[in-house]
């Protein structure tokens, strides 16, 4: 799920306001998602999106600088992918309640999160 905003501009080449544009109806959406699903207050609204907005967009301008340096390494651009995940997981952990952070990772966020795991034990 966290790659999605991302995944939907590799299709095709867009302009950087057509992949802005992309990324925040990417996030709107999920950030939606998140409200009903896991009952935000309005105050964890704008962190949840807050952070989706900073993070998203920080893993776009690190995967676009891998780009411009021609890196065909998968193995980098899955590392940065993986970074940016678990900064979200991180900054999710600090908004969300018990309950709610249960909910969120039921949701997926805990098969991903050792997903990474896994990943970052290989690399070692």
């Amino acid at each position: 799920m966290l790659l999605l905003p991302l995944r939907a501009g590799a299709q095709q080449p867009q302009s950087e306001e057509e992949q802005l544009k992309q990324l925040r109806e990417s996030i709107d959406r999920m950030v939606e998602n998140y409200e009903q699903v896991l009952d935000l207050e309005d105050w964890q609204t704008f962190y949840v999106d807050s952070i989706l907005t900073h993070d998203y967009e920080a893993l776009r301008e690190e995967l676009k600088v891998l780009q411009a340096a021609k890196m065909t390494n998968a193995d980098v651009y899955q590392q940065v992918r993986d970074k940016w995940a678990e900064q979200i997981h991180v900054s999710m952990q600090k908004v969300l309640d018990g309950r709610q952070w249960e909910k969120y990772l039921k949701s997926g966020a805990a098969r991903e999160k050792k997903s990474r795991d896994k990943r970052a034990a290989k690399r070692k």
